[in-house]
């Protein structure tokens, strides 16, 4: 227990500090962009974009690769193509050397589903709800302290902010290297060697009709697209709904995301264990997609500062308890010579929606008008608050 419990520090850790690299470039892109390169903000969309889009194509192959190979090796290269995507951006001076950077960094970044895969390695059915929720915590603390580290770095260069971030993700890879253990038993890994023979490809469409031909499976993974699409409407739209709105300054914009993601955090880090305690599954699922809907359709109607600080903290309640729960059902249905493939298909089609949802978001604000991508989302996640009623609990055991 002692030996797993370090583990899960040190993987907390090391996605941690990767994320913190990660968050340091959100608040300084779009300035960078326009300020720079002289881009527009199509262009500036493209380049953010990517960074999910090169995800969705990595995720599931480094998550098979992890499957035969063990967890540790491909967090180590992940995290160096991090550290060189950030170093590359340190000296951009065009558009094609942001785009390269973005491109490296995302491939980086697909070792999340790794990271699942070793949480699932470690952990028991009864605690996999806690092990997978610091992924989500780290994600929650990424988000809150990369931007605000990130504003201030930029105010001495934006080269800085490079460096930096290059520095974290350096940092993380040498303790990863030296102290975190691999986690797949060389066992696994010769089992899964012997018995999976399907070729690794760029898209790999065998892989994704063999995940979605199980039933289970499949209704879990397309639950949590739905609900990290309904999330991602929010990610470009929502500074632009406090400053055009409610006339916010861009210190309260960032008030604003330092509260969702402690929030966040809190709940999917320390008190995820707890509730699950406490709650089923089913319940939790219930409850966190109500609470998701029904905050994310209050969001335009919040009348103010106060008004949308409550809205956001019920709202990251709602995805705080509902992202690590759904992961750990997909682990608990996955076979253990498969965790590292199925968890990099979930995330690949996280990134996929993590993709869609802000190109959604834009189009929906500026044409449809404000309220729209918000709306979006909580429709989205009404939908799977009445799967996880009526269907759910049919196909899958929950309680």
């Amino acid at each position: 227990m002692q030996k797993n419990f370090s583990a899960l520090t040190l993987i907390f850790l090391t996605v941690f500090i990767d994320l913190l690299g990660f968050g340091l470039l959100i608040p300084v892109l779009p300035s960078f962009g326009v300020n720079v390169l002289n881009i527009d903000e199509f262009s500036i969309g493209i380049a953010i974009s990517i960074y999910s889009f090169v995800q969705f194509l990595f995720n599931p192959i480094f998550g098979k690769v992890s499957d035969k190979n063990g967890r540790k090796p491909v967090i180590l290269f992940c995290l160096f193509l991090n550290a060189l995507g950030y170093l590359i951006f340190a000296f951009t001076n065009n558009y094609i050397m942001l785009l390269v950077s973005r491109i490296i960094a995302g491939i980086g970044g697909s070792s999340i589903s790794v990271a699942q895969a070793y949480i699932a390695d470690i952990t028991t059915s009864e605690n996999r709800s806690k092990g997978m929720g610091l992924i989500g915590s780290a994600f929650g603390l990424g988000f809150v302290f990369g931007p605000l580290l990130g504003g201030i770095l930029a105010e001495y260069g934006y080269e800085i902010v490079g460096f930096v971030s290059a520095g974290f993700s350096f940092a993380a890879l040498i303790l990863t290297s030296f102290m975190l253990p691999e986690s797949l038993k060389i066992s696994k890994v010769n089992e899964s060697s012997k018995t999976e023979n399907r070729k690794i490809r760029l898209i790999n469409t065998q892989s994704f009709k063999y995940v979605f031909s199980k039933a289970d499976l499949g209704l879990l993974i397309t639950l949590f697209f739905i609900l990290t699409f309904s999330f991602a409407n929010i990610y470009g739209t929502f500074a632009l709904l406090g400053i055009q709105v409610y006339g916010f300054s861009d210190k309260q914009n960032g008030y604003m995301f330092g509260i969702t993601g402690i929030v966040s955090a809190l709940v999917q880090g320390v008190f995820i264990g707890k509730i699950s305690k406490y709650l089923s599954r089913k319940k939790i699922i219930i409850i966190g997609s109500l609470l998701v809907s029904l905050n994310l359709a209050l969001i335009p109607y919040a009348v103010n500062f106060l008004g949308l600080a409550i809205v956001s903290v019920f709202l990251s309640i709602g995805t705080g308890i509902l992202q690590p729960t759904v992961l750990s059902l997909i682990s608990e249905v996955t076979s253990e010579s498969e965790q590292g493939l199925i968890l990099g298909i979930n995330q690949s089609m996280s990134a996929f929606a993590r993709m869609l949802g802000p190109l959604w978001g834009g189009f929906a604000f500026e044409y449809l008008g404000y309220p729209f991508p918000f709306l979006t989302g909580a429709f989205f996640t009404a939908i799977m608050f009445l799967i996880a009623i009526f269907y759910l609990p049919k196909k899958i055991k929950l309680d």
